[in-house]
């Protein structure tokens, strides 16, 4: 099941301070300036490589091979230029629905796949990639590091949450209240971002590239936000690179002057780039399951889990909850173990907690299925928390299910928390076909056909605005005999 925790914790910067760091001055590579640095550049690299295990882990890279060989080699191109040499760049394609970018320190460079579709050209994604380069080659992160180790000391950014679960417990809360640990993904600085726009530009150029990619990237990006009706369950890259009104013009303007290299993009032609892109997943994977309605089904754990109408829901690698943030309660399922005795993870409690635990626990059957459960306390940040804590066993997997709600309020939300944990149940014949996934592919039009008729020609799931945005034209546009465009297909998807 794999599903996610939080996606970065800050608990890294405790331990990094209490054994001691080195804080020292160094030249920052893009200004020439000397920085008050938190730690070494072999520091960085350690940090970088720890962060980026779990964004491998807990978020996930593609599982498109082509794909990522292709930013990979784009990304090296471009580092060959960066004004800093002394980290090992890597660059990946991330399976993060919203269109994003980031980096981490040490060279560790990812590019969502959800920013894919709004790509248009080799160059504009030259320009993005460009751009998180030079965060890197300007040390941004580590800045972003130094910054928030005051913070970290004083705010006592471990032990969130003490109790039995209290990892689960406290990442559950954080998701919910829309906290975050991440420094990474927090939004840069205006100076900071001109400096990667700069460094991103003259990268781009460098390597070949129109240096005018990145601006256009961010003008079609813009139009993408306009469409957006709700806000994105993780940061979209303006989240975490501020937009300002006049940053597409102020990078357009600096293209003016940067001198492009002889050497060619990877992708010959403009056709051969919307190639390199045909297949990629638009938005979430079934293969993380799906939620219809307030109904979540897996397609290879094959359950059905219905939580409380009406509650914002959200789906990761590692865990699957929705919550009411007004009443700071929710419910969340993950994985605990294997096996087929639910009994197995409360004796492993209860050793832990020198014997406090298996005579507090129940035993109960979910429609043939057997269950535990354990009703208790926890402190948290939030206050005193209620938490209805399940077991259920099933196809040799042990899954649980929590529900957390104030203390105060428990007792209105306990026989909601029943309700979804008695719900769980097997997939019907019916819900394990009709499963689907919705992927970018590729359409040619007809001489003078309408963008409207295009789409309901192609079958294509975007509406007319989306598909406009998608391929830079206009939504009255005439279209050309044979121009090729992105469209998004919904096809079925079968399990492996």
């Amino acid at each position: 099941m794999n599903f996610k925790k939080s996606f970065i914790d800050l608990g890294f910067l405790v331990c990094l301070l209490s054994v001691g760091v080195t804080v020292g001055c160094a030249v920052n590579p893009v200004t020439g300036r000397p920085d008050l640095v938190l730690t070494t550049t072999e520091g960085e690299r350690e940090i970088g490589a720890k962060e980026a295990k779990k964004v491998e882990q807990q978020v996930g890279l593609t599982d498109d091979p082509r794909l990522a060989a292709y930013v990979e080699s784009l990304g090296q191109r471009l580092a060959t230029h960066s004004p800093r040499q002394d980290v090992p760049y890597q660059f990946h394609v991330v399976e993060m629905v919203e269109p994003n970018a980031f980096a981490l320190p040490g060279g560790f460079v990812y590019v969502s796949r959800g920013l894919l579709p709004i790509v248009n050209s080799e160059d504009e994604l030259a320009g993005v990639v460009g751009h998180e380069i030079g965060h890197v080659a300007a040390r941004h992160s580590v800045q972003r590091l130094s910054a928030a180790a005051p913070f970290a000391i004083v705010g006592g950014v471990t032990g969130a949450v003490t109790g039995i679960v209290s990892d689960n417990l406290s990442d559950a809360v954080m998701g919910i209240t829309g906290f975050t640990g991440s420094i990474f993904l927090a939004p840069y600085s205006r100076s900071q971002e001109r400096e990667a726009d700069t460094v991103g530009v003259d990268l781009a150029a460098a390597g070949g590239y129109d240096p005018v990619g990145l601006s256009r990237f961010l003008h079609a990006l813009e139009v993408q936000e306009s469409l957006r009706k709700e806000k994105p369950q993780s940061p979209s890259f303006f989240d975490s690179h501020p937009s300002t009104p006049e940053r597409v013009k102020d990078t357009a303007n600096y293209a003016k002057s940067a001198t492009r290299g002889p050497a060619r993009p990877i992708a010959p032609d403009h056709e051969a780039f919307l190639k390199k892109l045909d297949g990629v997943v638009v938005g979430t994977h079934p293969a993380e399951g799906v939620f219809n309605d307030n109904l979540f089904l897996h397609p290879h754990l094959d359950f059905a889990l219905r939580f409380p109408a009406g509650w914002e829901t959200q789906i990761s690698r590692q865990m699957v909850l929705a919550g009411d943030k007004e009443q700071l309660t929710l419910a969340f399922l993950q994985v605990a173990g294997e096996g087929n005795d639910p009994m197995a993870i409360p004796r492993e409690l209860d050793k832990k907690s020198g014997g406090k635990v298996l005579d507090k626990v129940e035993r109960f059957q979910v429609g043939g299925l057997p269950g535990a459960r354990l009703v208790f306390q926890a402190k948290t940040k939030h206050g005193v928390m209620g938490v209805d804590l399940n077991w259920i066993a099933y196809q040799g997997v042990i899954y649980q299910i929590v529900g957390l709600s104030p203390e105060k309020k428990f007792q209105t939300f306990e026989p909601i928390f029943r309700q979804t944990v008695n719900s769980f149940r097997p997939l019907t014949r019916t819900e394990r076909s009709n499963f689907t996934i919705t992927r970018l592919r590729l359409a040619r039009a007809r001489q003078g056909e309408s963008l409207q008729s295009f789409i309901s020609r192609t079958d294509c799931v975007w509406t007319d605005a989306e598909v406009a945005a998608a391929n830079g034209i206009s939504t009255n546009a005439t279209l050309k005999d044979g121009q090729l465009l992105k469209i998004t297909k919904r096809e079925r998807y079968m399990p492996r």
